[in-house]
């Protein structure tokens, strides 16, 4: 028996990276999966690879609108929800204060928190009477900048913050009925993208030495990728061995908090081509 047979679960920002790695490992546990992807080519990629096992929308995450419209077809789909997975986000590419020009400042957090935040706020709201009705589950994807400065830059360091406090709050408010939890993981390959107010829209986070920066700050000193953090969403979704959490962040970052390591202005200029 799979970890998460009979349970139906939704992934916003489901298409590629993390996101889509999540989707991948929930179905091989047995869940039935919705997802909502604002990029159509990824959103009918996830379509033509399984089929009727997802429920694909195309939609974006800080669109309350677009979040029920995700619910609701995935609960039209499948029957009802257990599991929503806050995970779309943007990365501010370690910009340092330093180098935000002031105009941009205002409309970069805009964006982050927009999505990172907001976003995940939104989607907490459009699942919560679903999620209310199975005694189901929220699972925000946080980041090891949730934690230790120099996962990025103030914007995105100060976002992940706020997404542990949600956590914790929204546990504090949804319980007992809805358990809320984070998965906070470290650096690997993905498409993670930068804001438009940055420049760094059409920037993805793997066209950096990605595997050379987690080897470099991780005590484990290996490359990880996108399928490593996911089994932390899947003890947090299933019921059988996830039951007792809630208010908690599953801290997979590699060790970078234990590492004892800073990133040096000549390692993050080799690494990030910028300033620290």
């Amino acid at each position: 028996m799979d970890w998460l047979d009979n349970q139906v679960v939704l992934v916003t920002g489901g298409g590629s990276g993390l996101g889509r790695s999540l989707v991948e490992r929930f179905i091989d546990e047995g869940a039935q999966v919705g997802v909502l992807e604002l990029n159509e080519e990824k959103a009918a990629a996830i379509a033509a690879r399984w089929g009727d096992r997802v429920c694909s929308v195309v939609g974006d995450a800080t669109s309350y609108a677009d979040n029920e419209r995700a619910v609701q077809a995935t609960v039209a789909a499948f029957g009802k929800l257990d599991t929503l997975v806050g995970n779309a986000g943007l990365w501010d590419f370690g910009t340092p204060l330093e180098q935000l020009k002031p105009e941009q400042i205002s409309p970069a957090f805009d964006e982050i928190f927009g999505l990172n935040v907001k976003g995940y706020l939104l989607g907490a709201r459009a699942a919560l009477a679903e999620l209310r009705e199975t005694r189901g589950s929220i699972i925000f994807t946080v980041s090891n900048a949730g934690f230790w400065p120099g996962g990025g830059g103030p914007l995105y360091t100060a976002s992940k913050h706020a997404v542990v406090g949600l956590v914790k709050q929204l546990a504090y408010e949804l319980c007992p009925e809805v358990r809320v939890n984070g998965v906070a993981p470290g650096g690997m390959p993905s498409d993670l993208r930068g804001p438009r107010a940055l420049d760094l829209q059409e920037t993805a986070f793997d066209s950096l030495p990605v595997d050379e920066l987690v080897q470099r700050l991780s005590p484990l000193e290996a490359p990880i990728h996108a399928e490593d953090y996911t089994g932390h969403y899947v003890l947090l979704a299933s019921r059988a061995n996830g039951s007792t959490a809630t208010g908690s962040v599953h801290n997979c970052d590699g060790g970078v908090g234990v590492a004892g390591r800073k990133l040096t202005e000549k390692v993050r200029a080799e690494l990030f081509g910028r300033g620290a």
